[in-house]
C-alpha cells in the first residue's frame, strides 16, 4: 500500500463537513473486522446499538492464508447489519503491517465520518510457532501489525483527538497464549504495553486506555476436541463467544465505563 501523500489527506472544510454529519453520534473505529464472526463484528455491532458510528478496517489477504478463508462478502453484510440501525459506516481495506497504513485509515475515516472517539483495535496476525520453529519473517510481521500497528493507530488518535476531555476511549484485545504460539503471545504482551501507557501518556486529553483478554473466544479456529477441552475449563462450561467480548467494551467506552483506566481485563469466564 502506498503512504497517502497531503494532498490526499481530508481538507479542512471535509473535516468539518464530516463533524457536523456526525455531530450527534461520535464515531468507534474499530480494527479486524473481516469476518462476521469475528469478536470485531461483534464488537461493531454492539457499540452500533449503543449509538455509535462505525468505521472499520479489514484485510483480506490475512484470511486467504489462515485455514477459514476468505469471507467474501463479510464486510457487505457488518456495514449492511450496521445500516439497519441506522449508523454511517466506513469500511477501510488496510495492511497494518504497512507502516503508513494508520495514517491511511485516520485519513478516510475523518473525510468519511468525521474524528475518532473511541479505537478499538481488535485485528491480529496470528500463526503458530514455537520457541524452536517461528522464522524470523513470521516473527517480524507479527509484531508489525500486532504491536507496531498498534503504537502507531494509538499516535495517530492521540495526534489527532480533538473530542470532549473525558470521553476518549482506547481499547486494545488481547491474548496470554504464548507457549506454542510465540510470536502472536508474545508482539500482544508489547500492544498491552504499548496500550496502557497512553492511560498515562493521553491523560492530557481525557482519553483512557485499556486493554482486554477475552480468552479462548471460537470464532472458527477450534477443533471439537479443543472446544471440548477449553470449555470444561471454565466454570461455565461454555467458551467465549464475541457477544461476551462486546459487552465489556461497550461499557468501557460508554460514560459509566470512564473510570476503568489503565487496566490489562481479564474477561474469560473463569478459565483455569
Amino acid at each position: 500500500m502506498t503512504t497517502p501523500s497531503s494532498a490526499d489527506r481530508p481538507t479542512d472544510a471535509e473535516r468539518r463537513v464530516a463533524a457536523e454529519r456526525g455531530a450527534d453520534r461520535p464515531v468507534a473505529l474499530v480494527t479486524g473486522v473481516g469476518r462476521t464472526v469475528g469478536i470485531g463484528a461483534g464488537i461493531a455491532e454492539r457499540l452500533a446499538a449503543s449509538g455509535w458510528d462505525i468505521a472499520l478496517t479489514y484485510w483480506q489477504a490475512y484470511d486467504t492464508r489462515m485455514p477459514w478463508g476468505v469471507e467474501e462478502d463479510a464486510v457487505e453484510r457488518v456495514t449492511a447489519t450496521l445500516a439497519e440501525r441506522g449508523v454511517a459506516t466506513a469500511a477501510v481495506e488496510a495492511d497494518l503491517a504497512d507502516p503508513g497504513a494508520p495514517a491511511h485509515v485516520f485519513d478516510e475515516v475523518e473525510r468519511r465520518l468525521g474524528g475518532v472517539t473511541a479505537l478499538v483495535m481488535c485485528h491480529a496476525e496470528s500463526v503458530d510457532s514455537g520457541l524452536l520453529d517461528t522464522s524470523v519473517e513470521s516473527f517480524d510481521r507479527h509484531f508489525a501489525v500486532n504491536a507496531r500497528a498498534g503504537w502507531l493507530l494509538i499516535r495517530e488518535y492521540g495526534l489527532r483527538y480533538d473530542g470532549r476531555h473525558g470521553a476518549g476511549r482506547i481499547v486494545a484485545l488481547t491474548s496470554d497464549h504464548t507457549a506454542g504460539n510465540l510470536p502472536y503471545g508474545a508482539s500482544k504482551g508489547a500492544l498491552d504495553r504499548i496500550t496502557l501507557a497512553a492511560a498515562r501518556e493521553l491523560a492530557h486529553l481525557g482519553v483512557t486506555a485499556n486493554v482486554i483478554n477475552p480468552g479462548p473466544v471460537d470464532t472458527g479456529w477450534m477443533d471439537e476436541e479443543l472446544r471440548e477441552r477449553l470449555a470444561g475449563q471454565t466454570p461455565l462450561g461454555r467458551l467465549g463467544t464475541p457477544r461476551d467480548a462486546a459487552h465489556l467494551v461497550d461499557f468501557l467506552c460508554s460514560a459509566e465505563g470512564q473510570w476503568i483506566n489503565g487496566q490489562l481485563l481479564m474477561s474469560n469466564g473463569g478459565l483455569a
